[in-house]
């Protein structure tokens, strides 16, 4: 099992947002970088899908070199929430295949794959799906 899908035996936490950028920020470090992780939070009457890890490597700005990954995480999340199940699952499982093939890698997961390329690399896992 992957960790993308994998049940989680911690609880999540509720804080302020000062506290949840600091605690986002060091738990990306931990699973492999700001590129793997996406975010959701809940309001009363909204739901907001993001990277969960922001505020970093701002210096490769206009490289192209980011991943893309955590983006389109979030967007796979939004689609779920939106009860377009099937569109989301295609979108993780393609996600899920690119890293375990591990032929496309960013820098930031060591590899040297461009933004584009990682793109590439998922919409073709879908193309196959």
């Amino acid at each position: 099992s992957s960790g993308i899908n994998a049940e989680c035996p911690l609880r999540p936490g509720v804080m302020p947002n000062l506290y949840g950028n600091l605690v986002s920020n060091l738990a990306a470090g931990l699973v492999g970088g700001a590129g793997l992780v996406p975010s959701k939070s809940y309001g009363e009457d909204i739901a907001v899908f993001e990277p969960g890890a922001r505020h970093t490597w701002m210096e490769m700005k206009g490289m192209y070199v980011a991943n893309p990954i955590a983006m389109v995480l979030s967007s796979a999340f939004m689609l779920k929430h939106l009860a377009l199940h099937d569109y989301g699952d295609r979108i993780i499982s393609a996600i899920e295949k690119v890293l375990v093939k591990g032929e496309c890698r960013t820098r930031d997961i060591g590899g040297n794959s461009t933004t584009r390329e990682m793109t590439r690399a998922i919409l073709d896992e879908i193309d196959v799906a």
